[in-house]
C-alpha cells in the first residue's frame, strides 16, 4: 500500500493530506511554513507539535510539499525540516506554491495556471513542470487582479471621491474608517496587502453597481493582458484559476476572458483536491 503525504502551504496556513493508494485518509491544518519567515528549527517544531500527533503514522513513502517562499535556494531548508520529523522511504519533493496550483488546476495536461487570492500569480505549465513564470511583483508593482489590488483601487477611489456618493456612503457606513486610519494601516502597519484585500467582499456585495463591475473587470483585464498574454499559445490553451477572488468574481472574470479571446479552464478554491488526483495518477 502506497502512503503519500501532500502539503499545500501558504504564509498563514498549511493544509496536509495523507493518502493510501490515492485515497485521502487524514487531513490536517497547521500554521503556514514559509522559509522566508521561519527557520528550519521553527518549521520542525510546528511539524512535531501540530502535524505528527494528528497523523496515524510518521512513515510515508513519498512527500510532496508545495509552499509559498519555496524558492530553489530555500527548498533544501524545508526538505531538511521535513526529513528530520518524518520517516521517508522514497521521494521528498519541495516545490513552489505556483507549481502546486498548476498541478492542482491542470493535472497532467498542459495549460496556463493562475492564482487570484490576496495576491496573484500565473505560469505556463507543460503537464508536469512550470515552463514560464511572469513575476507577480507584489501588490505595489504588480499583483493585478488580486484582492489586495482590488481593495487598493477601491479605497483610492473612495478617498479621492471617484465613485458615486451612495457607494462612498455605503462604504463608510460599513467600515467606519477615517482617512487617517486607512493611511496608517496601509503605510505604517504590518501586512497592508491583507488589510486592502479585506475590502474585496464589499466589491462582491455591490457588483450590480456599474462602477464596481467596471472596477473589477478592469483589474482582471490588466491581469490577463500584463501576465497571461506573455505565455505562448494563450489563445488556445485552457486558463485555470485557484483562489478566493477567482471564485467570488467568476462571472466578470469569464466575461473579460471571453472579450480577450481566452478559454477558461477549471476554477477551484484550493489545489489540494487536484493534487491528490495528480499524485494518484
Amino acid at each position: 500500500m502506497k502512503t503519500i503525504l501532500i502539503a499545500d502551504s501558504g504564509s498563514t496556513k498549511t493544509d496536509w493530506c495523507l493518502t493510501h493508494d490515492g485515497t485521502p485518509v487524514c487531513q490536517v491544518r497547521t500554521k503556514g511554513m514559509n522559509p522566508f519567515q521561519m527557520t528550519a528549527e521553527e518549521m520542525e517544531q510546528e511539524i512535531r507539535d501540530a502535524l505528527l500527533p494528528m497523523l496515524p503514522t510518521a512513515e510515508v513513502e513519498a512527500l510532496y510539499f508545495y509552499g509559498a517562499g519555496c524558492t530553489p535556494e530555500k527548498q533544501p531548508l524545508v526538505e531538511q525540516a521535513l526529513r528530520r520529523c518524518l520517516t521517508l522511504t522514497a521521494r521528498c519533493e519541495v516545490a513552489s506554491d505556483m507549481l502546486g496550483a498548476a498541478r492542482g488546476i491542470c493535472g497532467h495536461a498542459p495549460g496556463i495556471a493562475c492564482i487570484l487570492g490576496t495576491g496573484s500569480n500565473s505560469c505556463a505549465y507543460d503537464g508536469s513542470q512550470i515552463t514560464h513564470n511572469v513575476s507577480p511583483l507584489g501588490f505595489i508593482l504588480g499583483d493585478e487582479g488580486s484582492g489586495a489590488v482590488l481593495g487598493r483601487t477601491l479605497v483610492g477611489d473612495i478617498l479621492k471621491n471617484q465613485l458615486p456618493r451612495h457607494i462612498i456612503d455605503r462604504f463608510n457606513e460599513k467600515y467606519r474608517l477615517t482617512p487617517a486610519e486607512i493611511i496608517d494601516r496601509v503605510y505604517r502597519q504590518k501586512l497592508p496587502n491583507r488589510f486592502l484585500a479585506s475590502f474585496a467582499p464589499f466589491l462582491s456585495e455591490n457588483l450590480d453597481e456599474p462602477c464596481i463591475e467596471a472596477l473589477v473587470k478592469d483589474a482582471f483585464r490588466r491581469f490577463l493582458q500584463r501576465n497571461v498574454k506573455q505565455y505562448a499559445h494563450w489563445d488556445s490553451l485552457p486558463i485555470g484559476f485557484n483562489g478566493s477572488i477567482a471564485l467570488a468574481f467568476r462571472a466578470p472574470l469569464e466575461t473579460v476572458m471571453h472579450e480577450e479571446g481566452m478559454h477558461l479552464g477549471r476554477i477551484i478554491q484550493a489545489p489540494m483536491e487536484g493534487l491528490v488526483d495528480y499524485h494518484k495518477a
